[in-house]
């Protein structure tokens, strides 16, 4: 196992340019929750890659913006920890979309880790005609300030266009080192994340622009029925917290018909990884200003990060 490759790689980008959907798409199976929404991803959440003789431990990341919020404070810190200590950073840059100050900064900050292999996958390909995809490219190089991109590589995660040949190219990328998860393992996250990332998931669909950035999952109660059937049974009663009662009216929906909805969507994706029946319960609380108390984003998981 000498020629084995393995290490760490960041995923990063601005906020809604596709970087759940390739990470998905990476893996081989749905690890991280995606929608129309920006900074939908709000951890660092890690996915699986085995290759035939190389592992990646990939990191998705929350969008890179102009923090509003306490919170967005605490995603931009996700972002820059995430990109510490890895060895290939691929920053994800839209098709469909042209290259500003955004994008701009985030390879200033890419450009602080000296250590790592620089990668600019253009994602959404299937989005743009081939001619303008040339445009694009040339483009994309002067984004780059104080380094060269070691690949430029277009990508559709949704038609899977390229996906194979940038899993290739990681691979290659990596330095010699061990497995750090067993075959078959898709991701590191604790089962109670993956639960409260669905039932979002599930809640940020339809809904309007200001709500989802007030929404946030946690866990009150998870376990197994003693009593045994064919298959196990879990009971999972969870909490949705928004910021305002106008936000709980549109999430209940009337006479509830919303939220049961929500739990439809969301218990199909829980009984999917749990291999299991679920019993979903679900209750919407208002925790008024969330994103700007630190005492509430500690205790709904978004503490500082030292």
């Amino acid at each position: 196992m000498s020629d084995f490759r393995s290490g760490f790689v960041a995923i990063v980008g601005r906020p809604n340019v596709g970087k759940s959907t390739l990470i998905n798409a990476l893996v081989g199976s749905k690890i991280a929750i995606t929608s129309h929404h920006p900074n939908t991803t709000r951890t660092a959440i890690r996915g699986i890659v085995h290759g035939e003789n190389f592992q990646a431990v990939l990191v998705d990341t929350p969008g890179v913006h102009k923090p509003k919020t306490l919170l967005g404070q605490r995603l931009n810190q996700v972002v820059d920890q995430s990109m510490d200590s890895v060895d290939i950073v691929i920053m994800c840059i839209p098709a469909d979309e042209t290259s500003g100050a955004g994008d701009k900064f985030i390879a200033q900050e890419i450009a602080k880790h000296p250590g790592a292999k620089k990668f600019a996958v253009i994602t959404k390909t299937d989005l743009i005609a081939k001619e303008k995809l040339a445009i694009r490219l040339l483009g994309i190089m002067k984004i780059a300030e104080g380094f060269a991109w070691d690949e430029i590589i277009p990508v559709s995660a949704a038609i899977h266009d390229q996906v194979d040949l940038l899993n290739e190219l990681i691979g290659k990328n990596l330095p010699s080192g061990p497995e750090y998860y067993p075959a078959g393992t898709t991701s590191d996250q604790a089962i109670d994340q993956i639960i409260c990332e669905y039932i979002r998931e599930a809640a940020l669909q339809d809904v309007r622009e200001e709500l989802p950035h007030s929404i946030v999952v946690t866990i009150d109660e998870f376990g197994e029925r003693e009593e045994k059937g064919s298959r196990p049974f879990y009971d999972v009663h969870a909490t949705i917290h928004v910021e305002r009662d106008t936000q709980r009216a549109i999430l209940l929906g009337h006479q509830g018909a919303r939220l049961k909805e929500i739990g439809i969507r969301a218990r199909a994706d829980i009984e999917r990884v749990l291999g299991a029946k679920i019993f979903l319960g679900l209750h919407i609380k208002v925790s008024k200003e969330w994103q700007k108390d630190p005492k509430l984003l500690a205790k709904l998981g978004f503490g500082e990060k030292s």
